[in-house]
């Protein structure tokens, strides 16, 4: 089992930033890829970045030069820094991880463990 929490979600006007944290839990398993993905209310899912765990990553193009994925390996922890956050932007994050595929994958059917959720609200 691979546990993954949330933090760092919040409430901005439009341009301004936020950072996303993710800590996963240790255990046996080995991540390959992990990502983050958001949900509007009223629409479906949609991944808006990932990385592999050779440090590939791939972005949508909405968000492309404004979020940035990384990981920090030895906290075990992925971070989304957000810039220039738009309304749009508005929608619960959440934090995905992969055990068995290895590419920057925007499928979601490719990752096997989800977290809970932290909030992003842009509006001014």
């Amino acid at each position: 089992q691979v546990q993954l929490v949330e933090s760092g979600g919040g409430s901005v006007q439009p341009g301004g930033s936020l950072r996303l944290s993710c800590e996963a839990s240790r255990s046996h398993f080995s991540i390959n890829a992990m990502g983050w993905y958001r949900q509007a209310q009223g629409k479906q899912r949609e991944m808006v970045a990932t990385i592999t765990s050779g440090s590939v990553t791939n972005y949508i193009d909405s968000v492309k030069g404004r979020f940035t994925i990384s990981a920090d390996n030895a906290k075990n922890t992925l971070y989304l820094q957000m810039i220039n956050l738009k309304p749009e932007d508005t929608a619960v994050y959440y934090c995905a991880a992969s055990t068995w595929f290895s590419e920057p994958t925007m499928d979601l059917g490719k990752y096997d463990y989800w977290g809970q959720g932290t909030q992003v609200i842009v509006s001014s």
